[in-house]
């Protein structure tokens, strides 16, 4: 008791309440900056790739700075509730009320690109159970923002130990934040299945209960009713198999954002009944799957099944809906779609082609190539041409001189005239 109340007097003199009005001015003038400031560098951090006014280096150069400036500025909490709100705000609840307020407002153009048209119109729920929707979700959603800062205020300020996500000046590089989104994503699918399927549906329990009178009381989903449902239910089935694995890995807050922001535009997006999506093999596959998981718990027909999005474990624990394409289908008719057989077919046929080509231009050139051996053996051909007129000469001269020899036998005569004549002939020759 003594330590709370001194806790409390502590608190008291850190956080003195205003007084006079200018001191309330000044107060809410400087909550309200400091708040503003804190998307400042996650904003900068998302808009690198659609900034081409400067280099990616200079960007980042300029969100690291930021960062830096945040994280000295700001105390670690306020930084990870504050992203966690703009990341919940921006990626899903006002992108949630602008399509509701489309569908409302222009129901037959919203109708014609549904995959159900008319069926899936949130219209048909009246104006009543479709303001309840609104309100619950985003209670929802604000309620595990609480929650969050609640865990870690039990970790940092009760239990005494480091906070569960780790808030430093040093960002983590792109293939270690690539890599912990991924461990991220594989353990919430799989917390969201078995959460889902045997806590919220097979079991019986007040958590089956109210999952079935709230969100189920929704026959046809849209992007809202991904956070309607009890709270408790919600809080086990949507918010904590996201923020699990961020404390089991201990991300650092930027990682955390990040999958916040995958796992935001999944909900907006699989939820929301439209035909026309951003991805063209996975988020159709998933949104089919959730409409499957809905029409079969609203059928006493069926059996209940499709409890993850992907569909990866329904087809591992044979939970699949009978009839509905798992995602091996799905990725079979995406690629029937885009040809990718076809386009196999033809990168072969071309790489084929184009190593005959090659062998055909080698084979070409080898033949084509100066015999380097020809002039060696034309300069041995007239050599040997040359030798054999020089021996038919030389022949020639021995006949010329056995003639003169046998002419001067009958003259008188040394034999040394005639050696000096054929010498003379050989040196003539010669020259």
């Amino acid at each position: 008791m003594a330590v709370l109340e001194q806790w409390l007097r502590d608190k008291g003199r850190s956080y003195s309440l205003a007084k006079t009005p200018s001191q309330v001015y000044g107060l809410l003038v400087s909550k309200v900056t400091s708040f503003v400031a804190l998307p400042l560098p996650l904003l900068s951090f998302l808009a690198i790739p659609f900034v081409g006014g400067s280099s990616t280096t200079f960007n980042l150069l300029v969100f690291y700075l930021t960062w830096t400036a945040l994280t000295v500025s700001h105390d670690p909490l306020t930084i990870e509730l504050g992203g966690t709100l703009l990341v919940r705000l921006v990626c899903f609840v006002l992108p949630a009320l602008a399509t509701l307020a489309f569908d409302c407002g222009l129901p037959k153009f919203s109708n014609g690109i549904k995959a159900r048209g008319s069926q899936q119109s949130p219209l048909n729920l009246g104006r009543a159970k479709l303001l309840e929707v609104v309100v619950v979700a985003i209670f929802n959603v604000s309620l595990a923002v609480a929650m969050q800062a609640g865990c870690e205020y039990v970790a940092t300020e009760v239990l005494h130990v480091r906070s569960l996500l780790r808030i430093t000046a040093a960002v983590p590089l792109p293939w270690t934040i690539a890599k912990d989104i991924i461990k991220g994503l594989l353990v919430r699918g799989t917390l969201r299945y078995v959460i889902h399927r045997y806590l919220l549906h097979a079991s019986p329990s007040w958590l089956r209960t109210w999952h079935l009178r709230w969100q189920h009381s929704v026959r046809q989903p849209f992007s809202l009713v991904a956070a309607y449902d009890h709270p408790i239910d919600h809080l086990l089935g949507q918010w904590l198999p996201a923020f699990l694995p961020a404390c089991i890995f201990r991300f650092h807050v930027l990682e955390w954002h990040l999958l916040l922001v995958v796992v935001s535009l999944e909900e907006l997006f699989v939820y929301s009944g439209y035909a026309v999506l951003p991805s063209g093999i996975v988020l159709p596959g998933m949104a089919r799957r959730t409409e499957a998981h809905f029409d079969t718990v609203n059928s006493s027909d069926q059996r209940v099944g499709n409890y993850g999005h992907l569909g990866v474990l329904d087809f591992i624990c044979g939970s699949a809906c009978k009839g509905e394409a798992n995602v091996l289908d799905d990725i079979r008719s995406e690629a029937a779609q885009h040809s990718l057989q076809q386009r196999v077919d033809d990168a072969v046929q071309s790489a084929l082609t184009g190593m005959q080509g090659q062998q055909q231009r080698s084979f070409r050139s080898k033949t084509d190539r100066p015999d380097v051996d020809g002039p060696t053996k034309d300069a041995h051909a007239t050599v040997a041409t040359a030798g054999q007129e020089r021996t038919a000469g030389d022949d020639e001269e021995v006949a010329a001189d056995e003639t003169h020899e046998t002419a001067d036998e009958g003259q008188e005569g040394p034999a040394l005239q005639r050696e000096l004549r054929r010498g003379d002939r050989r040196k003539a020759r010669k020259a």
